[in-house]
């Protein structure tokens, strides 16, 4: 890789996430493990899957037609989350996505405003920052990030993405992967250089089979 993350001789993995989205937390985990056995730096970017779906909300089954609709349920963790970036940078995002993970997914908490508070007050951040949830002030923000990372990528896929430098300079980037639970230790090494592998093939686009279990948490 031609690039490393800033003071150290870490390869950056820029990771685009919605904190909603039990899957995309799952690979979160796994890459925090990759961190630990290959030259890997996570950096986070917020994406929505309220700015993936308000296209299209027509074509998706009702449950998922109301979280997504502008302004619904989808959109505060996302709000919540660019808000604290962009007031407190991406350390306190990382904390944050943390926070809110282990209660929207581990403990299957409600996505509530009194959920949100609580991952904030953990993060170290202000309770006053969920207010966030309920306004657009950082919309233009939130559509900024999530076009990065969706850019890279296109529309056909959903969150995580994640992007990290190629040998002459251009992002290598993909959807996923899709896996539970979070592989760990040597098992997350392989999965981290086996889809580099394939992702850095030009031309190779999907490989994919049919889920035969939902997420599983630590």
């Amino acid at each position: 890789m031609s690039e490393t993350a800033a003071g150290t001789d870490r390869t950056p993995a820029d990771f685009w996430f919605d904190p909603s989205c039990p899957w995309a937390w799952l690979t979160s985990r796994w890459m925090l493990e990759v961190e630990k056995v290959r030259p890997v730096e996570v950096r986070w970017h917020v994406m929505s899957l309220g700015v993936l779906n308000e296209n299209k909300l027509d074509e998706l089954p009702e449950e998922y037609r109301e979280k997504n609709r502008p302004g619904g349920p989808a959109w505060a963790p996302v709000r919540v989350c660019i808000a604290a970036e962009q007031q407190y940078g991406p350390d306190a995002l990382a904390r944050l996505y943390t926070a809110l993970g282990i209660r929207f997914h581990n403990q299957g908490l409600p996505r509530t405003k009194e959920t949100i508070t609580a991952a904030l007050e953990e993060a170290g951040l202000p309770a006053a920052l969920v207010d966030a949830a309920d306004t657009d002030e950082y919309d233009k923000q939130l559509r900024a990030s999530h076009k990065a990372g969706i850019d890279l990528v296109g529309q056909d896929v959903g969150t995580p993405v994640i992007a990290v430098p190629g040998p002459d300079g251009a992002p290598i980037a993909f959807f996923g992967p899709v896996v539970t639970p979070a592989p760990k230790g040597e098992q997350a090494a392989q999965l981290w250089d086996g889809t580099l592998m394939v992702a850095a093939i030009p031309g190779f686009y999907e490989i994919k089979r049919t889920r035969t279990q939902g997420p599983l948490f630590d």
